[in-house]
């Protein structure tokens, strides 16, 4: 029988990373995410699964951390908030050009600088544009419910092995901190060693094989022509992921003639400004991304005919809506609403700046 329950988003992170087989966690508090933390401190999973859990000195030590023990084949994951996920940027892009894959969940506060501890959606560009040096990509989840923040954590493991590359979770305050019902995965056993050995033989240091050359984790490469290759390597990698891993909701949108794209807790609020706008007259409809990298750039673009245009509505000053009107390529208007500085946006709100910035224009 499914076993349910009525929690906290951070602490459904951190019961979802005991129940899939999770072999290590290492972070370091900061709110709005401590709870993941505190929880496993709370649970000691060491005594269950023997899973590690470990508070660093400092996000910098957290996600170097990762790094060693993701590049053994373990499945380690960090969790933060928007200044400790900054710290970690150059570790973050160590893994992506190693091909190490782990997982980072970032509970979004407002910034910039230290900012505040209020929920926000500003590291859209830290995450999805490489917050880190050189080109690569994370495979980006953004968990609109409770329960999503429990399926994620499985789920990031999964893409992040399947593509050898390091996932995150996009959540942000209000999905964090927020309770609801959350039925909650089955357990997973760890991953025995000849099973590691059996999935990331070919590339973790789980020790010389005598069947195999040496495995060595890092992401340096100073032949300028080897160097070339790997990121043409990498480029048609997440051209596999843009093709294959694509993850979307729509809601309303048979007949619509408007359009929100939203994503996380501004996802959840711009389903009751749908039915504000029906009851105006306004036919209106919601496209959640799901995943932000790949972002449904091809989806957004299939409903431009129908449309007259797009709203991005997000707890930022405007940073998902560049993509947004990357997809539209100005066959319709497309505008940015949204709040910054921890202010959540009303339903109303948005029904209202639909009116203003896009129909009555």
């Amino acid at each position: 029988m499914a076993e349910v329950r009525l929690m906290k988003g951070n602490e459904v992170i951190a019961e979802a990373a005991i129940r899939c087989g999770c072999d290590g966690y290492f972070g370091y508090p900061i709110t709005p995410q401590s709870e993941v933390m505190e929880t496993l401190m709370i649970r000691k999973p060491w005594e269950e699964t023997g899973m590690v859990v470990l508070q660093a000195e400092s996000e910098v030590a957290s996600i170097n951390m990762v790094y060693g023990g993701a590049s053994c084949g373990k499945k380690v994951m960090t969790s933060s908030s928007s200044p400790g996920v900054s710290l970690m940027q150059e570790g973050i892009t160590y893994l992506a050009g190693a091909e190490i894959p782990a997982l980072v969940v970032n509970v979004v506060r407002g910034g910039p600088g230290l900012g505040t501890i209020q929920p926000a959606q500003s590291d859209y560009y830290q995450t999805c544009k490489g917050g880190g040096h050189g080109d690569y990509r994370l495979i980006v989840l953004a968990p609109a419910s409770v329960q999503e923040m429990n399926d994620f954590v499985d789920l990031s493991f999964e893409l992040a092995f399947k593509y050898r590359n390091p996932a995150m979770i996009l959540s942000d305050g209000v999905i964090g901190q927020m309770m609801e019902k959350v039925t909650l995965s089955p357990y997973k056993a760890r991953w025995t060693d000849e099973e590691i050995e059996e999935i990331s033989g070919s590339w973790a240091t789980t020790g010389k094989k005598a069947n195999r050359s040496k495995n060595v984790s890092t992401s340096l490469e100073l032949d300028s022509d080897k160097q070339e290759e790997f990121n043409l390597h990498l480029g048609r990698k997440y051209k596999a992921m843009e093709e294959n891993e694509v993850r979307y909701e729509k809601i309303s949108c048979d007949d619509a003639e408007y359009m929100f794209v939203a994503y996380g807790s501004s996802a959840r609020i711009c389903q009751k400004a749908i039915e504000i706008c029906r009851e105006r007259g306004i036919k209106a409809g919601l496209l959640r991304p799901i995943t932000l990298y790949p972002f449904p750039t091809k989806q957004i673009k299939e409903m431009v005919p129908q449309l007259k245009g797009v709203l991005s509505v997000e707890l930022s000053m405007g940073q998902m809506v560049d993509d947004v009107r990357l997809a539209v390529n100005g066959a319709i208007p497309v505008e940015h609403y949204g709040h910054v500085g921890g202010i959540i946006h009303s339903p109303e709100e948005i029904a209202d700046a639909l009116e203003t910035l896009i129909i009555k224009a």
